[in-house]
């Protein structure tokens, strides 16, 4: 990436950010999907400060165990300390370790950028989550709890379950829906909260994200085969069903549901519908963070017309910058150029002219 990356500086000129690296990653077969998710989270200010505060803490443990989330630090602690302020870094460690973790991308077969991008903040929380277990056990095996009369001094009561933990993962991405369902007959309101790190919508043809926002919690009428057992009338009852956003989180990751299944086709068909993504967007529907605003500032995109092949990339704003990453290459756009992937019929084109993309989008959103 010589070239490019001279001419990416070139393009920045006085107005290369001080102390930023963009860097592009090299493609080891089939894994666009994994660097261009790797590009969003690595220009997702909060989780890159957390991984780079985690390498830093723990670059003293020579035999911590190998794992997603040590990989994944050393990773981006490579790219944010590069003397040079742009190239390409192989992310084989985190690559290999991925591949022994999960069969599912161990293979040369096209993969799924949302599926890798739940299954690692998954694994994030989890490794995160033994870490913190281990080491409170440590703390309480280094300073034994005192006693008192009754048992140990703060010591759970009987049946009370001990409160989940909370990690920097959930800090970021995650938020709270608040599932309501209100019966027809006696009009019992019964909420169930929760948790959720993505939003996948629904699309139609020419609509926008805020629409498909609208229509995720639009009212829907429980009738026929589908009436809801109300607990106060004992009874299936036709009911309302309305899911609304209670907790709005600090990254919003947005995933358009672009593949559904075609049942006289026997498979899925992609839907190439133009889909609108606004650079800011209001949560109209938010319980607790009335007029939630977020500015958009990553894309990932498949490119291709079906679910089992084409290509993936990513569009990040750095800095004010609009930014192209595919694989090994960086290029800046104009933010204009952001809208030709918003979807249509028309087939991707690469080198410089992006054309318009038939794109599988996650969005992100930061506060």
């Amino acid at each position: 990436m010589g070239a490019t990356g001279s001419k990416l500086e070139k393009a920045l000129g006085d107005q290369f950010p001080e102390g930023e690296r963009y860097f592009g990653l090299e493609n080891f077969g089939n894994t666009c999907y994994c660097n261009s998710v790797l590009q969003a989270l690595y220009f997702c200010g909060p989780f890159r400060e957390q991984l780079l505060d985690y390498y830093a803490n723990n670059k003293g443990s020579g035999d911590a165990e190998d794992n997603l989330l040590t990989c994944l630090a050393d990773l981006f602690t490579q790219i944010s300390s590069q003397k040079k302020k742009t190239g390409v870094i192989a992310p084989k460690r985190f690559v290999q370790r991925l591949k022994k973790q999960n069969e599912l991308f161990r293979s040369y077969m096209h993969q799924d950028a949302h599926e890798f991008l739940i299954f690692l903040l998954n694994e994030l929380v989890d490794i995160l989550e033994k870490e913190a277990r281990a080491a409170k056990n440590d703390s309480e095996t280094l300073s034994p709890p005192e006693k008192i009369a009754n048992g140990p001094k703060n010591g759970q009561p009987n049946g009370v379950h001990k409160e989940p933990l909370v990690t920097w993962v959930h800090k970021i991405f995650q938020g709270i829906l608040t599932n309501e369902t209100r019966c027809l007959r006696c009009e019992t309101v019964t909420a169930r909260e929760e948790p959720f790190i993505d939003l996948s919508l629904d699309i139609e043809q020419n609509s926008s994200i805020t629409s498909c926002l609208k229509n995720f919690s639009s009212t829907e009428t429980l009738n026929a085969e589908d009436k809801f057992f109300c607990d106060k009338c004992c009874s299936l009852q036709e009911a309302q069903k309305r899911m609304k956003i209670k907790k709005a989180p600090q990254i919003l990751v947005i995933h358009l549901k672009r593949f559904k299944y075609i049942e006289q086709m026997g498979r899925h068909k992609k839907l190439s519908y133009r889909v609108v993504f606004p650079l800011e967007l209001k949560l109209i529907n938010s319980v607790e963070d009335a007029d939630a605003e977020y500015s958009l500032f990553a894309v990932v995109v498949h490119v291709g017309s079906g679910p089992n092949h084409g290509h993936y990339v990513s569009l990040v704003k750095s800095h004010n910058h609009w930014l192209f990453f595919d694989d090994e290459n960086v290029e800046m756009i104009d933010e204009s150029a952001v809208q030709t992937f918003f979807g249509s019929a028309q087939e991707y084109s690469s080198n410089t002219d992006h054309g318009e993309a038939r794109w599988d989008g996650m969005v992100r959103y930061a506060l």
